[in-house]
Parts: C-alpha cells; structure tokens; sequence
C-alpha cells in the first residue's frame, strides 16, 4: 500500500461520518475531497472558509488534518 493510500484510509476512518453528513453540501464536498485526496489547500478554498477555520471543522467532524506515515 502506498502512502497517499494510507493516508486517505486514517482520514477516512477517522472521521466523524454523521457529522459530515449533517455539514452544508459546500462544507460537506469540501471535507470528503480533502478525506480523498489529502488537497488541504484545494479543500479548503471549495469550502470558502479561511484556512484555520477549515482546519478547525476537520478537527470537529475528527478528520485529522495532518497524517505522516512514516516507513
């Protein structure tokens, strides 16, 4: 398994499933994309929030933010 898969699989199981889907579909679009592709930039930018409240409604629906696998 590479490392973008292993870092998708702990954002994705690590999340907070009922909470994103009680997200509005623009917030809600935005988590699932950075949860698929770890884009936190693009991510964020699709949600129009700033950064650190983006990183903030990771942490609330426990999308780690940041993964490092380390080999």
């Amino acid at each position: 398994m590479d490392t973008d898969s292993l870092e998708r699989d702990v954002r994705a199981r690590e999340a907070d499933w009922e909470e994103i889907e009680k997200l509005p579909p623009k917030l809600k679009a935005a988590v699932k994309l950075y949860i698929e592709t770890g884009d936190i930039r693009l991510a964020q930018k699709l949600s129009g929030l700033p950064l650190e409240d983006f990183v903030q409604l990771l942490r609330r629906v426990k999308v780690p933010p940041f993964v490092t696998v380390i080999e």
